[in-house]
């Protein structure tokens, strides 16, 4: 193996996303911004339309673009951004939907795209997108008589089941929601698995789908092995690395495989990483660097030719600890220069 392999389980993927529908009483779509949390959109999406998503999500136009490009027409794919200035012709030209944050993207669209779907987002506490409730209720006539294809909002605190905040915003939803006759949403994984009075009509489930919390009972979507370039014994005393940050406590044997932060493995999760031959855990040593992380393979029996970063022993969310992140920022982050395979 002479490069890093990025293996995506489209099967697991499904059967997240398959598990998270059967929770809920109403429909479930699909978030796949961000290239799919950076695992493929053209790949991701049809996976999940054959198992009958029909509702896709994405975070910009252009993104909208590409999943259509990947599905075709039929399923509906709504753009959370909404209808920023220069996106008319890409809303139009691919039939996406835009999710009106304000009261100017609703001028915006009205303007630009006179009978065009549309959707609007509320803000019901996290401010952050969304109609204010102030603008909601000037608002609120003239959107309804547009007839919208969903009102929504989003949850700030849903991977904490037990914050306050959850049921501030499910009560300001229904508020501003109740009466509307239209589709709502108002949860993505979290919120599926806060329970039903969070589902309402739509859930859009997203990490939880790729396999990261807050989701435990999700299968693994993701592994990511490494090869070995190099294997070296370091005697007692000897540093490893930029900096010098590891010194060597007895004598040693450190391999170098062939990735780094440049490849999404990023810096920060330093020494408190691991690694696993097998199911045998190899501690990072030294600093991760732009194309290279060092590893203690010292305990093992032989020296190994791969490693394992990402799979069955350790999932992005534990590596994301590692760094000090979220298991979003570790997919996401995932780079374009390994080898990647999907298996269904």
């Amino acid at each position: 193996m002479t490069r890093a392999v990025l293996t995506i389980d489209l099967a697991a993927l499904v059967a997240n996303w398959r598990a998270l529908d059967a929770m809920t009483a109403g429909e479930t779509g699909a978030v796949v911004k961000a290239d799919a949390y950076g695992l493929g959109v053209d790949r991701v999406a049809p996976a999940l339309a054959a198992a009958g998503a029909r509702q896709f999500f994405v975070a910009l136009a252009d993104e909208g673009a590409a999943v259509r490009r990947a599905l075709g027409p039929g399923p509906r794919i709504s753009v959370f951004s909404g209808h920023m200035a220069g996106d008319a012709a890409t809303l139009r030209d691919h039939d996406l939907v835009p999710v009106l944050n304000s009261p100017e993207q609703m001028r915006r669209h009205a303007e630009a795209l006179p009978g065009h779907a549309f959707g609007i987002q509320l803000d019901t506490g996290m401010n952050r997108l969304g109609l204010e409730p102030v603008d909601w209720a000037a608002l609120r006539v003239e959107a309804l008589a547009r007839s919208p294809t969903l009102v929504m909002s989003h949850l700030a605190c849903a991977d904490e089941p037990d914050h306050p905040m959850n049921a501030r915003q499910l009560a300001a939803f229904r508020a501003m929601t109740d009466g509307t006759g239209l589709p709502r949403a108002l949860s993505a994984t979290g919120g599926i698995l806060l329970g039903r009075d969070y589902h309402f009509d739509l859930c859009r489930p997203g990490v939880g789908l790729y396999g990261g919390m807050p989701f435990a009972d999700a299968a693994p979507v993701v592994g990511l092995t490494l090869p070995v370039v190099q294997t070296r014994d370091v005697a007692i005393g000897e540093t490893v690395g930029y900096s010098n940050s590891w010194t060597a406590a007895r004598p040693s044997r450190i391999a170098t495989v062939a990735a780094g932060y440049a490849d999404g493995l990023i810096r920060a999760m330093g020494a408190s990483a691991r690694l696993f031959a097998g199911a045998t855990p190899c501690p990072v040593v030294g600093r991760v660097s732009m194309d290279l992380i060092t590893v203690d393979v010292t305990d093992l029996a032989e020296d190994p030719e791969t490693l394992t970063i990402l799979g069955a022993q350790q999932g992005v969310d534990v590596l994301a600890s590692a760094a000090g992140t979220i298991g979003y920022e570790i997919l996401t982050a995932l780079g374009r220069r390994y080898e990647r395979r999907y298996t269904a």
